[in-house]
């Protein structure tokens, strides 16, 4: 891999893990563009380091929010806080079940020519964020207007959460299904933003962490990717990531996630016809 394919990949991760259009989906997109034919287990490595860099650009924009929330949580406050990183922690439930029992099988989703998965999961992805905008409009606010805005609860957690276990499929967006399956739960926008974030640090920490323990041990020696070219790639996507994440943000805010629905089922063709 040259260095200025992992700035291209660098970029197209910081982007499109906030926005909901699905990070890995693109990154699978622009290998193909690239003509770049990594390794399964490589190609892996090298999307791990990527996701640990927007994780930390998480860290960096949401700090005054995360550095309370790790303050009450290990020194026992319980106070909301507290109980808001038990949720976090509740909503990664599912995702360290598929991690645990069905990662090897989610892997071959990674290797090889999977465009037409890429390509269905961008069109469900689509279709999560139409169900999300239509069922925050006033007509179905006066049906169930106890359900609108309300605070995350354990059982919401741990909803999100399996959205976010499902989303480990490439083309099927992370943000896009956990901030779209909160909306439609009836959870308050900008909550449900911020908690959409937060919650991938540890399964994506916790992976990265395993990925470089192998590294070090020699366990995995990866042969086609540079050191230069993995810091490359992080730097690329940490910078472009803290862009993304406030301007995601803000988008959830103002309600402007229906146009990456239009974005994504387009993109989905382009790949079903492609693939």
């Amino acid at each position: 891999m040259e260095t200025l394919d992992a700035l291209i990949l660098g970029i197209v991760q910081g982007l499109a893990e906030y926005l909901p259009i699905s990070s890995s989906g693109h990154l699978q997109i622009f290998r193909d563009i690239l003509g770049i034919d990594l390794p399964g287990e490589e190609a892996i490595i090298f999307d791990i380091i990527l996701h640990a860099a927007t994780v930390l650009s998480t860290i960096v924009v949401l700090w005054p929010m995360f550095k309370k929330l790790c303050v009450s949580f290990f020194t026992f406050k319980r106070d909301n806080d507290f109980y808001y990183v038990c949720k976090i922690l509740v909503s990664c439930i599912p995702v360290g079940i598929v991690g645990v029992f069905f990662k090897e099988s989610i892997e071959q989703f990674f290797g090889g020519d999977n465009l037409t998965t890429v390509g269905i999961c961008l069109c469900v992805t689509a279709l999560l964020l139409t169900f999300a905008h239509f069922s925050n409009t006033a007509a179905v606010q006066r049906l169930l207007p106890a359900r609108r805005g309300r605070d995350i609860t354990w059982l919401d957690a741990f909803i999100i959460g399996i959205g976010q276990a499902i989303a480990v499929l490439p083309g099927l967006s992370r943000s896009g299904t956990t901030i779209a399956t909160g909306i439609i739960i009836g959870d308050n926008r900008e909550k449900i933003a911020s908690f959409s974030f937060l919650m991938v640090i540890l399964p994506i920490l916790g992976e990265a962490l395993l990925d470089v323990g192998k590294i070090a041990s020699g366990e995995i020696q990866p042969e086609t990717i540079s050191i230069s070219a993995l810091a490359v790639g992080f730097v690329a996507s940490f910078i472009v990531g803290c862009a993304a994440c406030k301007w995601m943000l803000n988008l959830v805010k103002r309600g402007k996630l229906f146009w990456f629905a239009i974005y994504c089922v387009l993109m989905g063709v382009i790949c079903l016809l492609w693939g």
